[in-house]
């Protein structure tokens, strides 16, 4: 009878899986949990951090279906073939894939999430090209590359003084989204 059981949870592990990439493929995620829900990280379960929740359908899916494998395995075996010795360690193989699962997405994840906001404090001493010209006093517009990306931003000259459109600065402070730069 637990052959049968570990055979179920195998299949329909398997099935769920195929089913949820194909269908995710088409139509977005199915069963998705949100865990949280927000973007502060707070989630109980890690679903905010870059990655995928322990409590998503994949991981689920994927623990029942490894621990239909591992019990058609520990069930075939004399020494582990009673469901009191079968079950613990499927239910051990099926945690450690699915652990696995997760922190392979989770690092996965991690690597490839990316923002296009630059890290502003590494701006600091950086060349950039006025684009708008700062009038005396004034706020003008500057351009900066950072990260082989081209950004612009608000900017006035350190001491006051009016600069031309087209000429080098140097960006010598940043206070809220405001650039201060000085000539080169």
């Amino acid at each position: 009878m637990e052959f049968i059981i570990y055979l179920i949870c195998l299949g329909s592990g398997l099935v769920f899986t195929v089913l949820s990439a194909v269908a995710g493929h088409f139509a977005g995620h199915i069963g998705h949990v949100d865990g949280s829900g927000g973007h502060a990280e707070a989630g109980a379960d890690g679903s905010d951090s870059p990655g995928i929740s322990v409590f998503s359908p994949t991981v689920l899916s994927a623990f029942v279906m490894a621990f239909g494998g591992f019990g058609i395995i520990f069930h075939e075996i004399p020494t582990t073939s009673s469901p009191y010795a079968s079950a613990p360690l499927a239910a051990l193989g099926g945690l450690g894939t699915a652990t696995a699962l997760v922190l392979v997405l989770r690092q996965l994840f991690q690597k490839t999430q990316s923002s296009s906001e630059g890290k502003v404090a590494g701006l600091i001493g950086q060349t950039a090209t006025v684009i708008s010209p700062i009038p005396a006093n004034g706020v003008g517009e500057i351009a900066y590359v950072q990260g082989g990306t081209r950004y612009s931003a608000p900017a006035r000259e350190e001491s006051g003084a009016a600069i031309a459109n087209g000429q080098a600065v140097q960006i010598t402070r940043i206070v809220a989204n405001q650039f201060f730069v000085k000539l080169v």
